[in-house]
């Protein structure tokens, strides 16, 4: 892929304006994938130009022609399957299982969903609610989109940010993580496929310096949505802010994993290993905090430590794989260093805590487990993401709720047991966009995800994603053809 164009502007890729090479590499073996120039603020101005082009268009296009369109793409995207999961693991690293199993074919099945959803964008019906009016709610799309995806998921972030925005009217220009463009190009060149008419869904790869600030602050896009780090999305939602435009962020977490002393330990094992080293534990959503009620903990402790003993970190495109590297040797190291610092500031390592050997130049770190912490410290307070987990015991309910909630994030979170009514008081009192009952993970197309707090606000995939990409128009008929209304006496008496 030398001559990768990282681009789609309208109906034609194009290379980056940049000036600035740059490399997708592998990171579970270090080798290039596709080079390419980044993008600037050319190619910035190129595409939203191309998106404005396309709205009146498109936004005018009815809910049936919308629909099927998007039903033409789930089709595409079914039959280019095994070209999405190998670009998907190429740029990635992450196990061929993963993609193949949850990225690609939740991507074709959230696109299967908003093109019936496309169909249901209805505001409120008619009614009288002032005796002289007849009153009615449009639901209208909002413009130019400007969106900026992370590296982690790319091919179901770049869905995810396109689809209901273009199922609702918009237009949309996203600017994938450099690191892993060639999805949401693949994504683009689909949607043009499957008749979406050119400039409705517009891709540019640059630095989130340059290209996502030219983005973000571009006065011909009318709402900006990001997903990324919390101390980026600030920034990000400072400009939009500063432009009065219509914002979505969703942001970092730090998802607490809580095990009353009833929950069934086998599962609340199970459930952590998975829920914690997902795509290497590179995900917002990612079980990283494990509080078990004192009675369970050694139990639990010892079990996981063995599953995760058994994990095994190899080839991503071999399907005996379970775990990938990291994104990159930057990241890996990052992670050591939470790791190591904990271990040096008391924590006790239970297993991992170190890049396993025979593996190359991959970018790997063992699934590690950490016990021992203090509940202020680094790694149990700041997202780490990576494939670690830390555990730590309660005692009574109360204080396993309130560790639980001990975070400025509210991205997402779990409740383990047996009862039916400590079930219910973990949805209820655990703050967090979505609470998991003796499962972490499991998402939805009909479903809303999206945070609390510094997790972001705004919601992603279901039609409750809708409140984002359209606004509300009131319009009001008076019923009376009365020429004197007699609010008028209010304003002048003649």
């Amino acid at each position: 892929m030398a001559g990768f164009s990282p681009n789609v502007i309208g109906d034609r890729l194009a290379d980056g304006s940049s000036g600035e090479p740059f490399a997708v590499v592998n990171p579970a073996d270090g080798s290039t994938v596709a080079e390419y120039v980044l993008a600037g603020q050319e190619d910035v101005d190129a595409a939203v130009a191309a998106a404005r082009a396309a709205f009146g268009g498109w936004s005018g296009a009815t809910p049936g022609e919308r629909s099927g369109a998007l039903h033409r793409l789930a089709g595409i995207l079914a039959d280019r399957a095994a070209d999405f999961v190998a670009a998907e693991v190429s740029q990635t690293g992450k196990p061929v299982r993963l993609a193949a199993e949850f990225d690609v074919p939740g991507t074709v099945d959230n696109t299967a969903f908003f093109a019936g959803a496309a169909r249901d964008l209805a505001g409120k019906a008619a009614g009288e609610y002032s005796a002289d009016h007849t009153s009615y709610v449009r639901r209208e799309a909002i413009g130019v989109v400007g969106s900026i995806s992370p590296w982690n998921y790319p091919l179901q972030m770049a869905a995810w940010k396109i689809l209901p925005a273009i199922a609702a009217g918009n237009t949309i220009v996203l600017k994938p993580a450099e690191l892993t463009p060639l999805t949401s190009v693949m994504f683009a060149q689909a949607c043009l496929d499957a008749g979406i008419p050119p400039g409705v869904v517009n891709v540019v790869t640059g630095r989130g310096a340059v290209a996502g600030a030219a983005l973000v602050g571009h006065p011909e896009v009318d709402m900006v949505s990001f997903t990324g780090s919390t101390a980026v999305g600030r920034q990000v939602g400072a400009t939009a802010a500063g432009a009065v435009k219509r914002i979505h962020l969703e942001l970092g977490g730090k998802a607490p994993f809580l095990v009353f002393d009833d929950a069934d330990v086998e599962a609340a094992a199970q459930g952590a290993v998975a829920g914690s080293l997902i795509n290497s534990g590179q995900d917002c959503t990612a079980a990283t905090r494990a509080y078990v009620q004192r009675p369970l903990y050694d139990r639990f402790v010892a079990r996981v430590a063995e599953l995760f003993e058994g994990v095994r970190p190899g080839d991503p495109l071999d399907p005996a794989t379970d775990i990938g590297p990291l994104i990159s040797v930057a990241q890996r190291d990052r992670v050591a260093g939470f790791v190591d610092r904990a271990r040096a500031a008391g924590a006790k390592i239970v297993t991992g805590g170190r890049v396993p050997e025979g593996l190359g130049h991959g970018a790997f770190y063992a699934p590690t487990l950490v016990v021992d912490a203090a509940q202020d410290s680094e790694i149990v307070r700041q997202e780490v993401f990576g494939p670690v987990l830390v555990v730590l015991p309660f005692d009574a309910d109360d204080e396993g709720v309130a560790l639980a909630n001990d975070t400025p994030y509210g991205l997402a979170a779990s409740v383990w047991t047996r009862d039916v009514h400590r079930s219910l008081r973990g949805t209820r009192e655990l703050r967090a966009g979505c609470v998991w009952v003796n499962d972490h993970i499991p998402i939805i197309s009909e479903m809303p995800h999206g945070g609390y707090r510094r997790s972001g606000f705004g919601k992603d995939m279901s039609t409750y994603s809708f409140e984002e990409y359209t606004q509300l128009k009131h319009v009001m008929y008076d019923r009376t053809a009365v020429a004197a209304k007699p609010w008028h006496r209010t304003v002048f008496s003649q």
